[in-house]
């Protein structure tokens, strides 16, 4: 399974903000670089836990390259101030596997 891939935005002395192309309305933010990946990490448990409880699907993850070849988010690249990759949480894998 693809990792979820994480832009990472921060506009000034502002916190650090992270979207996921792949997880439609799930984002976060941090204060620290230090603290980014366990936000983000957290972030995208809650979402797919919200999805799982609603039962709604999850959209397929998506390659790095697509992602950055997609005009909803090609421009979010030229700015990013760091672009992660995050395992799929495992509820998903749970969800999959049932």
């Amino acid at each position: 399974m693809k990792p979820y891939i994480a832009i990472i935005h921060q506009e000034g002395d502002s916190a650090y903000g992270v979207s996921f192309p792949d997880a439609p309305g799930c984002f976060s933010a941090a204060d620290e670089l230090d603290d980014l990946f366990a936000m983000a990490t957290e972030a995208l448990e809650g979402w797919t836990e919200g999805m799982i409880e609603e039962g709604l699907p999850i959209p397929p993850t998506r390659d790095l390259s697509e992602i950055m070849s997609d005009p909803e988010w090609a421009e979010s690249f030229a700015d990013a101030v760091l672009v992660i990759a995050l395992p799929p949480p495992r509820a998903r894998s749970t969800q999959q596997a049932a």
